[in-house]
């Protein structure tokens, strides 16, 4: 279905077209595995889940740029602060994504506390390179994983009070995020960042000496290994708390969340079935697994939609 269809069904009219579509064409660039979920949404959500994604991925690459240093970076948020600041005063923006997150806050009641915590993790991005403790992680990943599953929930819709279903979309961000750090330990490195708790690998004798030798090397030894395998325990222990939250959706959004749990899980099989070798390489699902995951729930979300 086209951008213009799902904003034809979403009732996005005018100038706002052109932001939506501006967020839908950074989904479709960076976020594969979530954008081949949200195909399933229904076309009239489609547009939300692509602003708030959209606007999370403009941020994100800021912090990730490779090519700016500390500075540039500080000074390239910094400027988005203060257009959002200015955004969510005046409730209007010149700028495409922000108008796009803007008037989706607007449309699904989604508190600006949800937005403002995720530009907080952002901004430690910039200064903080290690965590100590889970704990300390676990504050990070709230701004950075936590309230993108909130963020997402009243797009979704849910057949409980949303209250109820909070915990779990929260969960299922974390998962998700988690994962990433798994997938990502490699690259993470390179940006100068370790995103897996310090007291948890010194408990099998690694830090992060071990792992940049270990990257710069091409492999991982059996300590990494299994350092990385308790890590992958910790975090299906997040989608275990995150899978009651699907029942509690909506019936036509079950099939994309679902769709999107299945995938990020199997990234995590796939770390497991490479040894969790992920320092000398980047694990990713491939298309045709992608496809047999999807062309299922595809058909779960029409019939949703019908039903």
């Amino acid at each position: 279905m086209s951008a213009d269809r799902e904003m034809d069904a979403a009732g996005i009219t005018g100038p706002l077209r052109e932001a939506y579509r501006r967020c839908r064409a950074l989904n479709a660039e960076h976020g594969r595995t979530y954008y081949l979920a949200t195909r399933m949404l229904s076309p009239e959500q489609r547009p939300a889940v692509h602003a708030l994604y959209g606007f999370a991925r403009w941020v994100d690459d800021i912090v990730d740029d490779l090519r700016d240093g500390p500075e540039r970076k500080a000074e390239r948020l910094a400027a988005v602060e203060v257009a959002l600041a200015s955004a969510m005063d005046r409730r209007t923006s010149s700028d495409a994504v922000l108008s796009a997150l803007l008037d989706t806050l607007r449309r699904y009641d989604i508190p600006d506390t949800h937005i403002r915590d995720f530009m907080a993790s952002m901004r430690m991005d910039l200064t903080v390179t290690d965590y100590a403790t889970r704990a300390e992680l676990l504050r990070y990943v709230h701004g950075s994983a936590a309230v993108i599953g909130l963020q997402v929930l009243p797009v979704l819709g849910t057949v409980v009070p949303r209250r109820d279903a909070e915990p779990a979309a929260a969960a299922l961000g974390i998962a998700f995020q988690l994962t990433n750090f798994l997938r990502d330990v490699g690259e993470d490195l390179d940006r100068g960042r370790v995103y897996l708790p310090a007291d948890e690998l010194a408990a099998f004798g690694v830090d992060r000496d071990r792992l940049v030798w270990a990257r710069a090397a091409g492999r991982a030894d059996d300590r990494i290994g299994a350092a990385l395998r308790d890590q992958v325990g910790l975090a299906r222990r997040e989608y275990a708390r995150a899978r009651p939250g699907i029942a509690m959706l909506a019936p036509r959004s079950r099939p994309c969340v679902a769709t999107a749990y299945r995938l990020y899980g199997r990234i995590l099989d796939l770390v497991e079935e490479a040894g969790c070798d992920v320092l000398s390489r980047r694990v990713a699902v491939s298309g045709g697994r992608r496809l047999a995951v999807a062309l299922p729930a595809f058909a779960r979300a029409v019939l949703a939609r019908a039903a």
